[in-house]
């Protein structure tokens, strides 16, 4: 299928592949009558428009069923791990679901070594699976409990957490230009090594709660000074959406619109409760969606306004946030879930094909790559783009067989990650069998989990941080409820 949605699928075609670029799609010549050859059926490799690189998944440190504002603080639960281990992991789980273009929004930092070298071990593992990732440093100077200062979200807590929170969570502020310097330096060992075939570098402010004016206005300039991307987390929460209108009553659109931050270069992260004059300033400004639709329902986010994001002309991407509705990082179940749940309801066409295929293959690759996505086309299968694609077991997909049936159809009621045999990044084929060839996906993860156990066996005072979190979040919730947080911001 050379561009799903929008053209039929060719039966009984050849594919090949020259210097990284599709160099020939022609028609196969006539198979035997009979074959032992399974089939096989193309298509473009995803992109996954919004991310953190994660391996570990929310359940397994007991953060399950819990809203984003209580969810965020465990995902420090665990200790930190060998970083190369862990992106090599997660990168690989990825790749063996579809996915070509990663982005990584970098809020969990292992730790343990220089940050520079932490990029490093993040930039050998994109190399050695064969991805390309986005890597956002995550930049923030404030509110590490809750939307308003710390001493006022602490002073909500029960006294017997206090000071544990305030430890592990208040925020330590590092000045603007000591984040933006970080950046040049990431920046500069990855063009300085070689690795920028592999890796983006790009602003990662983590949400407009969490950054002062003056440090958005800084990556606003320095993202146009050097057209580097930026990538920000939006109206996530209910939550969220109050504490704007309440600190930005011009509107925190506008707000980001003033300060040059509106543009092409920028991908907002989820954007659930956006209005619909503010879709249609991102839309005017070129602003690129991740839409992460398993993580805003696991989370209890919500379901984000795609059909009205579409009718205003959004660019719109796919994004799994280290979830999927299973916890697997399928992408082609994610893709799936966004169709059915934003495709209209009777008759109503409110999401087309065409718009969810650019939405799963076409669109992120902006937010992953940057200007460098004019540099390498794709996200369709046609003689000069580049050779990113997947090929998928079509005996198993169709395993019926009753009837001829468009792939695509079938592909939408039942395609998950477990049919893809082969996928195809740059020209290299990173998965074969359906195993990563680059790595042993199978040691780097006994080798992780063996190291992480380790660790937390080795830091009983894990256990009892668990034990704070749970109360946190329990008080969490009345603080919320009762908007006792408005107007200390």
């Amino acid at each position: 299928m050379t561009d799903p949605g929008t053209t039929p699928a060719q039966a009984d075609m050849s594919l090949s592949v020259e210097d990284g670029r599709i160099a020939a799609i022609a028609r196969a010549p006539e198979p035997p009558a009979s074959t032992e050859k399974p089939r096989r059926v193309a298509l473009p490799a995803l992109s996954n428009a919004h991310d953190h690189g994660r391996y570990l998944r929310s359940a397994s440190v007991g953060a399950f069923d819990k809203p984003l504002e209580s969810w965020l603080p465990f995902m420090g639960l665990a200790p930190g791990a060998d970083p190369y281990l862990s992106a090599a992991a997660a990168f690989a789980r990825s790749v063996r679901h579809g996915v070509a273009n990663l982005m990584v929004h970098y809020t969990r930092v292992q730790g343990g070594m220089p940050y520079v070298d932490e990029a490093r071990a993040l930039a050998r593992a994109a190399r050695d699976v064969g991805n390309r990732i986005g890597f956002a440093i995550a930049m923030r100077d404030r509110q590490g409990i809750a939307y308003c200062d710390d001493a006022t979200a602490l002073a909500a807590l029960r006294p017997a957490i206090r000071d544990a929170v305030a430890a592990q969570l208040a925020v330590k502020p590092v000045s603007a230009q000591q984040q933006l310097a970080l950046v040049d330096d990431v920046a500069r060992m990855i063009d300085g090594e070689g690795y920028g075939e592999h890796v983006t570098v790009q602003y990662g402010p983590t949400g407009v709660q969490w950054c002062s004016t003056p440090l958005l206005a800084a990556i606003a300039q320095a993202s146009a000074d050097h057209d580097r991307p930026v990538h920000l987390h939006l109206l996530e929460t209910p939550y969220q959406r109050e504490w704007a209108d309440r600190t930005h009553p011009e509107g925190i659109v506008r707000y980001l619109d003033d300060l040059g931050l509106l543009s092409p270069r920028l991908t907002l992260a989820h954007c659930v409760y956006a209005r619909p004059d503010e879709l249609a300033r991102l839309a005017e400004r070129g602003v690129t969606i991740a839409v992460n639709t398993s993580s805003n329902l696991y989370l209890k986010s919500g379901i984000a306004p795609v059909p009205e994001m579409l009718r205003h002309g959004c660019r719109i991407a796919l994004g799994l946030d280290c979830t999927g509705i299973d916890e697997d990082n399928d992408a082609l179940r994610e893709l799936r879930l966004a169709y059915q749940l934003h495709r209209g309801w009777g008759f109503d066409v409110t999401m087309t094909r065409a718009q969810l295929w650019a939405f799963a293959a076409q669109s992120g690759r902006r937010s992953v790559l940057g200007a460098r996505a004019g540099a390498l086309p794709g996200g369709r299968l046609e003689v000069g783009a580049t050779a990113d694609f997947m090929l998928l077991d079509w005996d198993a997909l169709d395993d019926d067989a009753l009837f001829p049936v468009d792939p695509f159809e079938l592909l939408l009621a039942r395609g998950s990650g477990a049919h893809i045999d082969e996928v195809v990044i740059g020209g290299r084929t990173v998965v074969a069998g359906g195993r990563v060839q680059g790595v042993d996906e199978t040691a780097l993860r006994a080798e992780l989990l063996g190291q992480l156990r380790a660790r937390i066996g080795a830091q009983p005072s894990v256990h009892a941080w668990r034990a704070t979190l749970d109360a946190l979040s329990d008080d969490l919730g009345p603080f919320y409820r009762k908007s006792a947080w408005f107007g200390c911001c």
